[in-house]
């Protein structure tokens, strides 16, 4: 009997156990992990203002916070609520002062938002509707937001099933937002939580899900380029490379589908991208960091780290690496990494939606 006690004990507790701790993490010798702020709902997607405050997306509570290392020991020490009542609070963006922010079918705008919390210590920052013109589906509503550097705004929508193909032609794409409509950047893609552009072609880089249900080894998660607008990646005809689906693939869409330029493996979930644009790390500069969430419903599971994607000259993958592992241990998953971002002082930030903690990335 006691030792079906310990079992359990260890099944149950063993994540909490870990929860406010990087010592399970490994990572190469030369940098550090530390906690850089805890306590926050399944955080998602990071933005940062000119003053160094970090804006954080609770997908779970449906908030945005403020937070802020206020006396730069790299930890933070005050939480602002600036939103809350969202469905799926999940992306944000900061551009020219003003704090964009998502939930399923809308998108938002905090204007001036630094001002607005010096201005209102004990209210709510007034927030304004960007757009209501998208799905309001929930299966892979939540929504990752980007400007690009010209200011244009962009999100993901993503497909509201596992496979299938829907009337409404905003599903399984990326769209930009233009004069109040939305126009096609990508299509043919079934779930992508996360995208960057490149520092120097700007072109459109972003991950994408793979369908679930063909096995533990297909089809894979994908990385994909976008040359020109309005491309068409393959979902829900063709999966990965070279996975035909068995349900659509006969089918003769009419489209030419686009490969993606990297395979990063069946169920391991990409929900977050970043490309390295700083001095910290130069010996990373212009490489992709992308969260890989983990499987779910794969018999081993795979996943749950943080992967270091090289590009050549030309913009295509030459190398990929693992950058932080140690979230799974053995079959005890310890924590679900779900986004990466880049500070203005070079340190990268990785958010777990599990644990509900964000980690900084320094060097040691």
């Amino acid at each position: 009997m006691q030792s079906y006690k310990f079992l359990f004990f260890i099944l149950f507790f063993l994540p909490y156990l870990f929860a406010e701790s990087v010592d399970h993490l490994k990572i190469d010798d030369g940098y550090k992990i530390s906690i850089f702020a805890s306590n926050i709902e399944s955080p998602r997607q990071l933005a940062e203002d000119n003053d160094g405050t970090i804006y954080v997306g609770s997908r779970g509570s449906g908030k945005i916070y403020a937070i802020k290392d206020t006396d730069n020991n790299g930890i933070i020490d005050e939480k602002i609520l600036v939103a809350e009542g969202l469905m799926y609070a999940t992306g944000v963006s900061f551009y020219e002062g003003s704090l964009y922010f998502s939930e399923i079918d809308k998108i938002w705008k905090i204007k001036d938002i630094s001002r607005q919390l010096n201005e209102n210590n004990n209210s709510l920052p007034i927030k304004t509707l960007v757009t209501d013109n998208l799905p309001s589906d929930k299966w892979h509503g939540w929504k990752w937001i980007k400007h690009d550097h010209e200011g244009n705004l962009y999100t993901n929508v993503g497909a509201p099933c596992n496979v299938c193909q829907s009337e409404d032609k905003r599903f399984a794409s990326i769209l930009r937002l233009e004069n109040n409509t939305w126009n096609y950047v990508a299509r043919g893609v079934r779930n992508s939580v996360g995208f960057d552009f490149h520092p120097i072609s700007k072109k459109l880089y972003f991950t994408d899900n793979g369908r679930d249900w063909l096995g533990d080894d297909s089809p894979s998660c994908e990385l994909n380029k976008v040359d020109r607008d309005g491309e068409f990646f393959g979902f829900p005809y063709k999966h990965a490379k070279n996975v035909s689906d068995p349900e659509f693939g006969h089918l003769n869409p009419g489209y030419s589908f686009v490969d993606p330029i990297a395979e990063l493996g069946a169920h391991v979930a990409p929900t977050g991208m970043t490309f390295y644009t700083k001095d910290m790390f130069e010996e990373f500069r212009n490489n992709i960091f992308i969260t890989l969430h983990g499987s779910w419903n794969r018999s081993s599971k795979v996943g749950y780290k943080v992967i270091r994607v090289s590009l050549d000259e030309e913009g295509n993958v030459s190398s990929i690496n693992d950058f932080i592992t140690g979230w799974l241990k053995n079959e005890t998953v310890i924590g679900r990494p779900s986004a990466p971002f880049v500070m203005s002082d070079g340190s990268i930030l990785v958010t777990d939606d599990k644990a509900d903690l964000i980690y900084r990335i320094s060097k040691s």
